[in-house]
């Protein structure tokens, strides 16, 4: 028969407080460790401390969640610039989603291959702190040096791609597209139509069965990446797409 003793602290000694202490201290730190690893936003502010989370956060977070749980197959989030928009889908997503699944591969694309690399950079560089391996055992190989491309050792692999960029031989759990179009490209009407060319004719054919693509991105115009795919997703044979516009 289990019985349970409520024993008040003053009838312990000093020694038995200070084990119980870090008994609850390390339950807490399990627990904190379990969330992160389940609920991105956790994650987000375990990694990030000085984050204030707005209540386009929580709803940005809630779709990036159900991608990683498979419930969304095709994401658009459309945002203007300085929401924190690349913070959530290109550096911590990434980070995230392959510390859950470290054989994960990713193809992360944006409008030019500096940027891409930048991204990157910060979500290798997340990978490498103590406060993500608190969280996730995900190791990345020695020899994965370039900000731009690199391995876990599970065998995940993360490349960096602006848009044009080859991606020959590459394959994709997830694609990442990052704002595609730059302020320049606005300007040009036909730099839409490379954009979706190389879209369709690259990334797009990467993907492995069941692969997921998150789309961010500032809208221009009708006829940009997010205009276009809207328009194909009219027809039932084209991906359909969960959509968010703030």
């Amino acid at each position: 028969m289990n019985q349970n003793f409520d024993i008040p602290l003053e009838f312990l000694t000093h020694d038995e407080v200070q084990e119980l202490s870090k008994f609850v201290g390390r339950l807490e730190e399990v627990s904190k460790r379990d969330e992160s690893q389940s609920d991105f936003i956790t994650f987000v502010k375990h990694v990030w401390p000085t984050f204030v989370e707005g209540n386009h956060h929580k709803i940005y977070a809630e779709k990036l969640q159900k991608v990683a749980e498979g419930k969304i197959k095709r994401l658009i989030i459309n945002m203007p610039p300085r929401h924190t928009k690349s913070e959530f889908a290109s550096n911590f997503l990434p980070a995230w989603m392959i510390g859950k699944q470290p054989d994960l591969k990713i193809i992360q694309a944006t409008n030019n291959a500096e940027l891409a690399v930048r991204f990157g950079r910060k979500a290798k560089s997340l990978i490498d702190t103590a406060e993500y391996q608190q969280i996730f055992n995900t190791r990345l190989r020695e020899d994965s040096q370039a900000a731009g491309k690199w391995e876990t050792e599970q065998g995940g692999e993360y490349y960096a791609a602006g848009v044009g960029g080859s991606i020959t031989g590459r394959g994709a759990d997830l694609l990442i597209i990052d704002d595609p179009h730059s302020e320049q490209d606005a300007m040009n009407p036909a730099s839409f139509d490379r954009v979706y060319e190389w879209y369709t004719s690259g990334p797009r054919q990467r993907l492995q069965p069941g692969a997921k693509i998150v789309l961010v991105m500032t809208r221009w115009k009708k006829k940009d990446l997010t205009g276009i795919l809207l328009d194909n997703q009219k027809d039932v044979k084209g991906d359909q797409w969960e959509v968010v516009e703030f």
